[in-house]
């Protein structure tokens, strides 16, 4: 039996299956050995396939990918958004491939790449959409593009990137698994979940773990476990937006724009910066003024990230640094590249 048939049978036996307390467990096993048979069955697939991939060069202080069906106005929008050049036109795909473009907005210089339409079946290879799919993983956001005739589209837009691995707006659970020699499978949990231990054992079992600690500091759900132990999900933070709004109006709880007539842009590059979290730093040379413009970075950017972004030496002749503002104790205190930075710190770089 090949593996798409196995596919195949393991997705019938899962539906068939009712699910509850009773059955959580074998459920479990049988997500687990479907999500491990998709990932050789996508290795398989790549191995053979002939088709050039997708790459995107990041640039900027971010970068921003447009999905959406065909047509829906992606192109219009990143015109709008950057004064791009992407083809617009009135027939399917007209995007061949991705688009990029800058966009300028509260100091934050900002890619925005206009990405070829995805279609139902994306994730299993359809109009090219496994490599689609697997460029816009490197995205910091993904503004999901439809418009006013077609709502329906933002859901099937949203399933074909889970099924490509990417999870939207979630954080990854904290999960850690020290693999161990022998002693079996110890389960720790400092946090109330929902599964029972038996599911955990059979889901490690269906990834080859017999021996193992495993700390679980978040509430999880049997999915969630998978995706930790399948190690290639990644956490990507979305907005939606619905574009056409002046050709007919539609309640939804998405932003409605019109990317033609520039109507909501203002509040869609807002709602764009926020998304990508950003923390202004002031640099301050020593024995020189505070620098007027900030370098932007993304929350949680540490000293070392400041020193990689000026250039790569400051790194190699790092001595040591100083902080006023948020993240110190006290201002001018002595931190080192792995202090984490605040919003509006200024920053002074000591180096050979």
């Amino acid at each position: 039996m090949d593996l798409a048939q196995q596919i195949r049978e393991l997705e019938e036996e899962i539906k068939k299956t009712p699910y509850n307390k009773a059955t959580e467990h074998h459920v479990g096993r049988l997500k687990a050995k479907l999500a491990r048979l998709k990932e050789e069955f996508e290795k398989e697939k790549a191995r053979s396939a002939r088709q050039q991939a997708i790459t995107i060069r990041k640039e900027g202080d971010a970068t921003v990918a447009l999905v959406g069906y065909p047509s829906v106005g992606k192109s219009t929008l990143l015109n709008a958004l950057t004064g791009a050049k992407s083809e617009v036109a009135d027939y399917d795909f007209t995007t061949k491939k991705p688009v990029p473009g800058i966009m300028e907005y509260k100091h934050a210089t900002i890619q925005v790449i206009d990405m070829p339409g995805l279609v139902e079946g994306a994730s299993s290879g359809r109009g090219r959409g496994k490599e689609v799919i697997s460029a816009v993983r490197i995205a910091d956001l993904i503004v999901i593009v439809a418009d006013v005739f077609r709502l329906e589209t933002i859901e099937l837009i949203k399933r074909e990137l889970y099924e490509g691995g990417i999870r939207l707006d979630q954080k990854p659970p904290e999960i850690i698994i020290k693999k161990r020699e022998r002693g079996g499978i110890k389960i720790t949990s400092t946090a109330p979940i929902a599964l029972d231990e038996k599911t955990v054992y059979e889901i490690m079992k269906e990834y080859r773990i017999h021996n193992a600690e495993v700390i679980i500091r978040d509430p999880i759900t049997l999915d969630e476990l998978i995706d930790v132990l399948a190690g290639n999900r990644v956490y990507i933070p979305s907005v939606t937006v619905v574009n056409k709004i002046d050709l007919m109006d539609v309640e939804c709880g998405s932003i409605k724009i019109s990317a033609e007539k520039g109507v909501n842009l203002d509040l869609l590059k807002e709602e764009i910066y926020k998304k990508l979290d950003f923390v202004n730093i002031y640099l301050k040379p020593p024995g020189e003024r505070v620098a007027e413009k900030p370098m932007v970075l993304r929350r949680g950017a540490r000293v070392e990230d400041v020193c990689r972004k000026l250039h790569k030496d400051f790194v190699e002749k790092f001595r040591y640094a100083r902080v006023w503002g948020r993240s110190v104790k006290f201002e001018g205190q002595r931190v080192g590249l792995d202090h984490i930075l605040c919003d509006g710190d200024i920053l002074s770089i000591y180096a050979d």
